[in-house]
């Protein structure tokens, strides 16, 4: 079995984190969301200058067995060059015809401080083999293959995190502690629109909290997945940000985000799996694969999404912390 084959085996294509019909979120499920690309890219990357020979590329991917490198000058990256771009060169008998005439300009790359699932998103939605990983900056700080990915995933499932986990919070329990007519517990989150370093805080926040309220790891998991996707939307598409809020109480979970706009113009175009209005800014960072709505739909037991244009969006997600909740709610 080769790494392609060992991602597919981690990834099946029912997860919810694929483009095809998810199922029980795992450990796996959950460590694409906590993982940072920085985490499992391959670090020192072989790259090449653009003013060097199409037989420099030739010999280098060779040499080092991979499929692509990027072309960098004055420490930035101006292009990519690939076994694509060699074959041109090649069937024009061009192997001393320097890089730049070949090399790839309009590059795809990812942030290296993104979780992991925001490269598996790029993977899917571009299809290439390998994703250039810049900083902040702009500067190549490493390489990412999906063949890095399940490396980075293995190497996480092995230090048995999650056992450790459900040891250091067992003994709260809040759930199951609290004895009243209704008791409510409210989380509250401010989101900043634009703000992609701290996208994603939130939601790893309140996975953290429930954990130690003694919510079960997977309610934890699905919980944390849905209000991350909410969270990135509210960075991307909203005009001054928003907030989550989130009521636990002893039977479910309502996790809510609110916005005062734009709004979403047709909200069943918005629910359709690809679909996008995101900025080119937020494309180039590698956000906005338009799975969002669909991931958290696939997370929660119900969901209730209204939107004005111009006016703000209101999201709903409920997760029962008990499955005959949920079964006899979809009963009636």
């Amino acid at each position: 079995m080769d790494e392609s084959d060992m991602l597919n085996e981690i990834t099946p294509k029912d997860r919810v984190i694929t483009d095809q019909i998810a199922g029980h979120i795992t450990r796996v499920d959950e460590l694409f969301y906590e993982l940072k690309i920085a985490d499992v890219m391959s670090t020192e990357p072989k790259v090449i200058s653009p003013d060097e020979r199409m037989a420099d590329a030739l010999d280098l991917l060779r040499r080092q067995q991979i499929s692509g490198a990027p072309v960098v000058q004055y420490d930035r990256m101006v292009g990519v060059i690939s076994i694509e771009d060699l074959i041109r060169a090649l069937s024009q008998r061009a192997l001393e015809a320097p890089i730049r005439q070949f090399m790839t300009t309009e590059v795809i790359s990812v942030r290296d401080q993104h979780p992991v699932i925001e490269a598996l998103k790029t993977f899917t939605k571009t299809r290439v083999g390998r994703l250039p990983v810049v900083d902040e900056d702009g500067r190549l700080v490493g390489i990412i293959t999906k063949g890095d990915i399940t490396r980075g995933v293995l190497m996480s499932l092995q230090q048995d995190y999650e056992e450790e986990e459900v040891r250091r919070y067992r003994a709260s329990h809040l759930f199951e502690d609290i004895v009243s007519d209704r008791t409510t517990l409210i989380l509250r989150y401010q989101v900043k629109a634009g703000d992609f370093t701290s996208g994603g805080q939130a939601s790893s926040h309140l996975k953290r909290a429930l954990l130690r309220l003694g919510a079960s790891p997977q309610i934890a998991r699905r919980c944390g997945i849905a209000a991350y996707e909410a969270e990135i939307n509210l960075v991307i598409h909203s005009w001054h940000g928003g907030t989550i809020r989130v009521g636990i109480e002893p039977s479910d979970i309502l996790i809510e985000t609110f916005d005062d706009g734009p709004g979403i113009p047709d909200v069943k175009m918005a629910m359709t799996p690809g679909f996008t209005t995101a900025s080119e800014q937020a494309r180039e960072m590698g956000f906005g694969a338009g799975m969002g709505l669909k991931n958290i739909q696939r997370c929660a037991d119900s969901m209730e999404l209204e939107s004005t244009p111009g006016v703000g969006t209101h999201l709903k997600m409920k997760i029962y912390l008990h499955p005959e909740d949920s079964r006899s709610r979809s009963n009636h």
